[in-house]
């Protein structure tokens, strides 16, 4: 059996305290042949999920009424920086019922 070392983790500076609920905007590396630049990803967290170096969160955004959904890793180098841009007042932690909302009802309180 061999001793596992564990791995210190730095938090990145950029990525503010967010939660379930909260309209974040995520700033990520794409890299496109031999060039990088940075594209953003705004919408609603729906879960974070786990702690340490495997912690994740998934934001969902609604454009042209298609749902889409993408899950990024915490810790990942390809993540710039995370923006809250609106606190959300939800009393769950996972707020996968969104997914059968549309327009209206699927709008989310602001906490104040």
């Amino acid at each position: 059996m061999e001793a596992y070392e564990l791995i210190e983790l730095e938090p990145n500076p950029n990525i503010e305290e967010f939660q379930a609920g909260d309209t974040v905007r995520v700033n990520i590396k794409v890299t496109e042949g031999d060039r990088t630049r940075t594209q953003a990803f705004q919408g609603v967290v729906i879960r974070r999920r786990g702690g340490g170096p495997g912690a994740s969160f998934t934001v969902r955004r609604v454009t042209h009424e298609i749902g889409v959904e993408r899950t990024f890793l915490l810790h990942s180098p390809n993540v710039e920086s995370v923006s809250v841009t609106r606190r959300g007042k939800v009393r769950r932690s996972r707020l996968y019922y969104l997914r059968g909302l549309s327009g209206r009802a699927a709008r989310i309180k602001e906490r104040r």
